[in-house]
């Protein structure tokens, strides 16, 4: 007798509310409990070169932390690059794309006891390809787990709106993740979210607390995301986590105000003023454990050698790009900092934050 497989499908409100975290630790507890785990990822968007082929990012990542690298192509059957989308309504094809899916997913789970599928997004995208995450969880015949973020009444708003599409073709919800709650707020938004949600007949399976350390990129991943040129500091220290980041516009007396740990300054390469204040609370406040996390100059202007001479002795991280101040500003404020396979430390932090507040024995249950 064919032993039952257990699917679950990864869906969300929105993008980045936290659908690989969760993945992520979802996979180690399956594998604690000795479940052979497969995991998919049907519709990718953002992709990594792999040999010939594209692979999606989450698939990449997954198969990297857990080893299954030789599944790359199967765990990625669709995915789409800019432009596609154009080309798809002119030419659909929606038979092969789906068929794809079919045939990874009838690969992945051989001798499996247990799919994660992470989906892209809320239950709607992908549809203009006909591939929205409500027709591929039908498709393949899972059962749906929405990770919102935390919140009380816009939460419970957008997690009914995204089951009605689900209800609309005949799809079960496994029930809800709630993550990046204010610690502050924690107790609060758990309480009022499990009666909120009790009442429309839907299971809270899990409270995840907002973390600094998801949240927070590290110096050398802005680096290398925005193409900045390390100009001192030792790439010893780019491992830095950026807890806040301000622009160095205001007069020096102000600024040491806004400068605490893991600070990260923008300002202008020929404000020697505000360069200096940035040295001088590094090196003061590195007897009380706080450090400057870095420091971008703007404009592609690099101070003299007296001045670059003192930044090097402080060991700050210095970064330079060719962007004005606000400009890279506005980069870094839009940025949202991913978890990737060489960054440890969120990857044991995500699986633990699973471990710890979501309930996986109910997942499994009722799956």
């Amino acid at each position: 007798m064919t032993k039952p497989l257990k699917n679950v499908y990864i869906s969300s409100i929105y993008q980045n509310a936290g659908k690989t975290t969760v993945a992520l630790g979802l996979y180690k507890l399956f594998i604690e409990r000795r479940l052979k785990t497969a995991f998919l990822k049907p519709v990718g968007q953002q992709t990594v070169p792999i040999g010939k082929v594209n692979i999606d990012k989450d698939s990449y990542l997954i198969g990297e932390v857990y080893h299954c690298r030789r599944r790359f192509k199967e765990m990625s059957p669709v995915t789409i690059p800019p432009g596609y989308t154009q080309k798809y309504i002119f030419n659909p094809q929606r038979d092969e794309l789906r068929g794809r899916i079919r045939r990874s997913f009838n690969k992945l789970i051989k001798g499996e006891d247990v799919i994660i599928i992470e989906g892209t997004g809320h239950a709607g995208v992908g549809s203009v390809v006909d591939l929205s995450n409500a027709d591929v969880a039908k498709m393949l015949g899972s059962k749906v787990l929405i990770v919102a973020e935390g919140g009380i009444g816009r939460s419970i708003d957008e997690i009914m709106l995204n089951k009605a599409l689900f209800d609309l073709l005949g799809v079960e919800i496994l029930g809800v993740i709630i993550n990046k709650v204010i610690p502050e707020k924690y107790d609060k938004v758990s309480k009022t979210l499990r009666q909120g949600l009790k009442n429309k007949g839907i299971r809270l399976l899990g409270v995840i607390p907002m973390d600094p350390i998801l949240r927070d990129p590290t110096v050398e991943r802005l680096m290398t995301k925005f193409g900045l040129k390390l100009l001192c500091g030792g790439r010893e220290n780019l491992h830095q986590r950026i807890r806040n980041t301000i622009i160095a516009a205001m007069e020096p007396e102000n600024m040491v105000n806004y400068i605490s740990d893991g600070t990260l300054i923008l300002t202008s390469g020929d404000r020697v003023d505000n360069i200096m204040v940035a040295v001088s609370s590094h090196l003061i406040m590195q007897g009380k454990r706080t450090r400057v996390a870095g420091l971008i100059l703007s404009g592609g202007l690099v101070p003299d050698t007296k001045i670059m001479d003192l930044l090097k002795k402080s060991q700050i991280p210095v970064l330079m790009s060719e962007d004005d101040t606000y400009t890279i500003a506005g980069k870094i404020e839009r940025f949202i900092c991913k978890i990737e396979k060489n960054d440890k430390e969120k990857i044991i932090e995500a699986r633990q934050l699973v471990k710890k507040y979501v309930d996986v024995n109910g997942i499994l249950s009722n799956l």
